[in-house]
């Protein structure tokens, strides 16, 4: 089989024929607005039905077509989760919903229930349909059957390796999309039973509560006995893997013909998805640009450090994951940079800043603005004035909309973080 290569040599250089998607996560409308400006070319969205974040800031199907609306502006594309195993009664109003995602403009479903694929497939042909990772795919012969069910793109289970993902995409003409950052489950990727044993939440369902991220005490069976198995002042057991991080790796994927590179984090923060979004923005337009030359920029590395709390490792892509990959005590390290503000507006006469504050900050304070239109800058805050123009020791009350002298041009969307000291 003859599968489209995304690289060519040209005068003896590489030259790379077909950029890969960056697909960014949404838990909310603005959060959607955010990923885009800084640089997504797609996001992915929960509905209020049928999805498995249940505790995000879901879509109505009046905010999707906003949504779609704003990213038609930049060219960007809507996929929306409708990835629950369904039981019999999850399945009331599912053609409805269908109909209504097709009708806002959304551009396709991440599904992993067959009956949800067949039913969209019937009622709402215009949605593509892509398989959730929920699927657990990791080879190309189930990513044939899939493709021969009519699906157009399949979601790799986050455990599948670069030569596996190698020889699925050499084998079935079909889009791969593939997990870069995020979360990792400690179960097989959409396996995992904990919530529901430990909580009655089904995480199938939307109800994942991380269990695998809590404090244990890992005890010893001695007959009858139980002994602890660490110190009781030791630091609590847990059962969570690292995070996945796959800059590193970014050239590789795109080699292979990976055709969307997928940030997870509907839950994050704006911050976390503007930071994250625009460091792969920088990766793969980098290495696109010049495929031989390209090396990892250090200070990408820093922006990452900047939103991230949990440790990170390449996971299963580049290997089977060692014991380093585990974390075997639970982690309570806090981000390195707090999330200080949203800029609104910017004055270039008199140089002053509309912000709404998200964290804590005063005069005295350095502080650090970045954002897809500007290089970034620290400066130190000076005086700070309230929405009525009332000078304030600090901006402590959230949302709270301040204003002060910012010495280098700003721009709406763009942020203001600080480090954590």
């Amino acid at each position: 089989m003859a599968i489209a290569v995304p690289t060519v040599v040209e005068n003896g250089k590489r030259k790379i024929i077909k950029k890969p998607e960056l697909l960014a996560p949404a838990g909310s409308l603005e959060k959607l607005k955010i990923a885009i400006r800084y640089g997504a070319d797609a996001v992915y969205i929960g509905g209020r039905e049928f999805g498995l974040r249940s505790n995000a800031d879901n879509f109505s199907l009046e905010e999707m077509t906003e949504g779609v609306k704003f990213a038609n502006q930049y060219g960007a594309k809507v996929y929306v989760t409708t990835n629950i195993y369904a039981h019999n009664e999850n399945m009331d109003g599912l053609e409805e919903y269908l109909l209504g995602l097709q009708d806002a403009g959304i551009t396709g479903i991440i599904v992993a229930d067959p009956l949800i694929i067949e039913t969209c497939g019937r009622v709402a042909p215009k949605l593509e349909r892509h398989l959730s990772t929920q699927q657990s795919l990791t080879n190309w012969k189930t990513a044939q059957f899939w493709k021969e069910e009519g699906l157009e793109r399949v979601v790799l289970a986050r455990e599948t390796s670069y030569e596996e993902v190698k020889e699925i995409k050499e084998n079935v003409d079909i889009e791969i999309e593939a997990f870069v950052h995020g979360a990792m489950c400690i179960s097989y990727s959409g396996r995992c039973t904990l919530s529901n044993h430990m909580t009655a939440r089904d995480s199938n369902r939307g109800g994942c509560c991380q269990s695998c991220r809590w404090d244990y005490d890992l005890m010893e069976l001695d007959g009858n006995d139980e002994n602890r198995f660490f110190d009781k002042d030791a630091a609590p057991f847990a059962m969570s893997p690292k995070d996945l991080n796959l800059i590193q790796s970014i050239p590789k994927m795109i080699d292979i013909g990976v055709d969307s590179l997928k940030v997870e984090g509907r839950m994050k923060s704006i911050h976390y998805v503007a930071t994250v979004t625009s460091v792969y923005r920088k990766v793969i337009d980098a290495y696109c640009e010049d495929p031989d030359n390209f090396k990892i920029d250090v200070e990408w590395l820093n922006e990452l450090d900047k939103c991230a709390n949990r440790p990170a490792a390449p996971a299963f892509f580049e290997g089977t994951p060692g014991y380093q990959e585990q974390m075997f005590v639970n982690h309570k390290q806090a981000t390195k940079y707090d999330f200080a503000g949203l800029v609104l507006e910017y004055d270039n006469e008199t140089q002053i800043v509309t912000l709404q504050q998200r964290n804590h900050f005063r005069p005295g304070d350095e502080i650090e603005f970045f954002g897809p239109e500007i290089e970034n800058f620290t400066q130190i805050v000076d005086v700070i004035y309230d929405e009525d123009g009332e000078e304030i020791d600090a901006a402590r009350h959230p949302l709270q909309i301040v204003r002060f002298k910012v010495e280098k041009p700003v721009y709406p969307y763009n942020m203001m973080r600080k480090e954590n000291i």
